[in-house]
């Protein structure tokens, strides 16, 4: 049985706001623990909103629920009549998500028969108590940087793969590949843009971050990867063409890393010349060497766009 970090905090911060709430002696203190419960999300930045949307919530509440229990009394019906204005009310303001926590702060009231001030201040102290408390627990985040980085170093080194192997394929025909790394690269795609987000969210400064941006350029140049492959993959035959673009792909599983600018536009240009140098080949001789021509340049043009979007990413990173 694995304990998690999360876990933990969970369990220190409602016994935390338990203890506090029954020091202060306010009623119904064990409420506090569950208002921390529920406060304690994945990120920082999603427990200060949902801390928020639960305060906003109990005070709806708390003001219908004074409202309506001193106007006309402590009936089982009243609740009911409180819900009708309670909900649209909290979805006008956009806390619906809220209103459970509010409903247990209306019951509060109907146990106890009374709407005093002391009682208004018992509820209000116990949502700071048990809201205060989460955002405690949870003002400390673990650096997830080397998780990251690993993540980095798992796409970059699958991507070498790919062309290493495409290349192969052009080359050879070989098709003894099993492709292995294409679904492990979509996976930590999808894990690192979670991990890299749920890291944006914890620093509550923090628009956007390096890894979160470049796990995106990561992704959208996968797409082109996946592409590339479809394309090529008809492609049969050893021809000039083919080992030239073998090359050039042996050549760029040498530069995955982020690099420079200048290096994409090295990239770029020895890309062009591969284009121009087609273009001076003679004209295919039947429908297969036409089709093969066809995918190649295909091939180039998907190439552009894999490395624009790198250029792209590097020119924004130095900003």
């Amino acid at each position: 049985m694995k304990i998690g970090f999360r876990t933990v905090k969970t369990a220190l911060g409602s016994a935390l706001s338990i203890y506090v709430a029954g020091w202060l002696g306010l009623e119904f203190y064990s409420f506090a623990g569950i208002l921390t419960i529920l406060c304690l999300r994945e990120t920082v930045k999603r427990s200060y909103r949902d801390a928020w949307e639960r305060f906003c919530a109990c005070l709806i509440g708390i003001t219908y629920a004074v409202l309506a229990f001193h106007l006309i009394g402590f009936h089982p019906w009243v609740i009911g009549l409180i819900l009708l204005f309670l909900i649209p009310t909290a979805v006008l303001f956009k806390v619906q998500g809220s209103v459970l926590t509010a409903c247990v702060i209306i019951l509060h009231m109907f146990m106890a028969q009374h709407v005093g001030l002391s009682m208004v201040f018992n509820e209000l102290k116990l949502v700071a108590v048990g809201i205060g408390s989460a955002l405690l627990m949870n003002s400390y985040m673990p650096n997830r940087e080397k998780e990251l980085i690993k993540y980095q170093t798992q796409i970059e080194s699958n991507f070498k793969t790919i062309f290493r192997q495409i290349a192969r394929f052009l080359r050879e025909g070989a098709t003894d590949w099993e492709g292995r790394e294409i679904t492990e690269t979509a996976d930590i795609l999808r894990d690192a843009l979670k991990t890299a987000l749920h890291d944006i969210e914890n620093h509550v400064l923090r628009v956007e971050t390096r890894y979160y941006a470049y796990f995106l350029m990561r992704s959208r140049q996968f797409e082109i990867i996946e592409r590339i492959m479809l394309t090529l993959s008809a492609f049969e035959g050893a021809y000039d063409q083919g080992r030239k673009v073998a090359d050039y792909l042996d050549e760029m599983s040498k530069y995955i890393a982020p690099g420079t600018k200048e290096l994409v536009q090295t990239r770029l240009n020895q890309l062009y010349a591969l284009q121009e140098a087609f273009k001076q080949d003679e004209l295919p001789q039947n429908r297969h060497e036409f089709e093969n021509r066809a995918m190649l340049l295909h091939f180039i043009h998907d190439m552009e766009r894999y490395l624009k979007i790198k250029q792209k990413w590097l020119i924004r990173e130095k900003r």
